[in-house]
């Protein structure tokens, strides 16, 4: 099973918007099974809350639910627990490795580095533009998929 962790400053936005179209996108393929995926935030004021009504908006504009997901802190323990830990932007990822204790087996990235244009996925809580960021997040998302597909041989034979 591969175990991926996405993450964003406060777990209301652009995490929660990987997490779940990442599980949609995994079940469409019939690839559930062989995948766990969760989001969660480097920082705690939003920790409790839901998905902020713009990415919930989003979602289910795509027929994605989202239903029951309130905001978590990354821990410590994560690093163990996840083969992935994906960060929307730099920042997020220097909080990630400080929270973690460092990033020893390299698990940390950036989601769009998947992509052929890494680069870091705009926060809509400060840009508004809800639709520009699901379109980042399902880009990576993608990208991601088709290069676990590519470097795990027992994924792609079930896809």
């Amino acid at each position: 099973m591969i175990k991926i962790l996405f993450i964003c400053h406060g777990n209301i936005c652009r995490s929660p918007m990987a997490e779940f179209f990442m599980k949609d996108l995994v079940e469409k393929r019939g690839l559930s099974r062989h995948f766990f995926i969760a989001s969660a935030a480097t920082s705690r004021e939003e920790i409790g809350n839901p998905p902020h009504p713009g990415t919930r908006r989003i979602l289910a504009a795509h027929g994605i639910p989202c239903a029951g997901k309130r905001a978590v802190q990354l821990r410590r323990e994560d690093y163990a627990a996840y083969d992935l830990l994906i960060a929307m932007e730099e920042y997020n990822l220097s909080n990630m490795r400080r929270l973690l204790g460092g990033d020893p087996e390299h698990k940390c990235c950036l989601l769009l580095d998947f992509t052929d244009h890494p680069r870091a996925i705009a926060d809509p809580w400060y840009t508004g533009n809800f639709e520009e960021t699901f379109a980042d997040v399902s880009c990576g998302c993608e990208a991601l998929l088709t290069h676990l597909l590519a470097t795990r041989p027992e994924l792609a034979a079930q896809s």
